[in-house]
């Protein structure tokens, strides 16, 4: 039996890689481009309509081949994905077909995360769950920083060497897609083959269809799925709309509100400091779960995930000079998001428990999909109407609601 040390960080670095090329490098990469701050939220916000639909043929997935089949057989798709971009990304036509590369590699990362999550939750005791809980996430978010930071870096220093904006993108999505099909290639040989993932024999149109109402039915049958639902649509709330304007804000120039900041200065911030402090706050949620339980540290991993993003309203006023606040501001916001994100992933596998898990944590994850989609669609729009540090207010305001709906939450161990 493999040792879950070789798949568990791969498998969710693969998992995280296309969800920030598709949701944060593109956002980069258009404004580099030259798009609109409002066409790049609204874009690139519909590019979360795959994850919030995805439960609805989460159940072929759960029937049809093995979720070892799917894993890897997603990762060369997406793979393919990311190289019809950077075949792309040269031409006059750019934003159109990106788009609809990004449409693809969306679909592909949507039905990849029912796969990996389903194996994951298949391939482990609940013991384990618990403690790899915040490895997943850490390596989750250490493919976040990598496309943030490390890929934004490599971008913004081709921009310099070449002169040539639309060329370094095009072969930054060649690394990607490079890797991507490396990984397909080592899943494909490192995963387990867990008894309880097999290809079923009695699959039927039949048998898809009545699975697929049951895992419904079921889900909104569950005891608490109203306070439930509002606590996966608010928990992210502040975060679904300054992840859309945090990375053009350290871009624009100090003229339109922003800090001026080059590519490269972008990328390092979020891939250095970034990192390491989203390491330590992924771990330690993990550790905090695994020794005193989730209904112990919910209340402070809510507070964790929403109170740091008050450095980009510090930043917005003081417009500061200096590299190192920012990069001290970045590193909270990082460090309080690795903790309390993983306080959110623990609750959507306590609530999806049962005889459809895998089916229902897709669902968990399409509401939270929605709940980053909507919010994320306008917020390019609100910033151009009130400007940098009034948004920067708002979303402040938008964490609110999430410590509304905590007191009615139950299920929790």
């Amino acid at each position: 039996m493999r040792s879950p040390w070789s798949w568990i960080p791969t498998l969710y670095f693969a998992e995280g890689l296309p969800y920030v090329a598709v949701m944060t490098l593109s956002v980069i990469m258009y404004k580099r481009l030259d798009i609109s701050n409002a066409d790049i939220a609204l874009y690139t916000s519909w590019l979360y309509f795959p994850w919030v639909i995805k439960p609805i043929w989460s159940p072929f997935v759960d029937l049809l081949k093995t979720k070892r089949w799917w894993i890897w057989a997603m990762q060369l798709l997406i793979g393919g994905g990311m190289a019809g971009i950077a075949f792309l990304l040269p031409g006059d036509f750019f934003f159109r077909g990106t788009l609809a590369f990004f449409w693809l590699m969306a679909f592909s990362s949507a039905t990849h995360d029912i796969a990996a999550d389903g194996f994951y939750m298949l391939g482990l005791n609940e013991e384990q769950q618990a403690f790899f809980i915040g490895i997943r996430n850490t390596f989750y978010r250490v493919a976040m920083i990598t496309g943030q930071g490390l890929l934004v870096m490599l971008a913004g220093w081709i921009e310099i060497a070449t002169g040539h904006i639309p060329l370094a993108w095009s072969l930054v999505f060649f690394v990607l897609a490079g890797i991507f099909i490396g990984l397909a290639l080592w899943h494909r040989y490192i995963l387990p083959k867990p008894a309880s993932d097999r290809q079923r024999t009695d699959v039927s149109w039949r048998n898809i269809g009545t699975a697929f109402g049951k895992t419904f039915v079921s889900f909104f049958q569950k005891k608490g799925i109203v306070p439930a639902l509002l606590f996966m649509l608010t928990y992210r709330l502040g975060e679904s709309q300054l992840v859309k304007l945090a990375s053009p804000f350290l871009l624009d120039g100090k003229e339109a509100g922003g800090l001026g900041l080059s590519t490269t200065q972008v990328g390092f911030t979020y891939g250095t400091v970034g990192v390491v402090a989203l390491l330590v706050g992924g771990i330690l949620g993990g550790i905090a779960i695994s020794k005193g339980g989730l209904r112990r540290w919910i209340w402070w991993m809510a507070l964790a995930i929403s109170l740091p993003n008050a450095v980009y309203l510090y930043l917005a006023y003081a417009m500061p000079d200096s590299s190192l606040i920012v990069n001290a501001c970045v590193a909270v916001e990082q460090l309080g998001y690795g903790f309390g994100f993983t306080g959110y992933t623990m609750y959507l596998m306590l609530f999806s428990e049962g005889e459809y898990k895998t089916s229902h944590y897709a669902l968990c994850t399409g509401f939270m999909a929605l709940g980053m989609m909507l919010p994320g669609m306008c917020s390019g729009w609100i910033q151009e109407l009130i400007g940098y540090k009034l948004f920067f207010v708002w979303v402040m305001v938008c964490c609110i609601p999430l410590f509304l709906v905590l007191p009615f939450i139950r299920r929790f161990k």
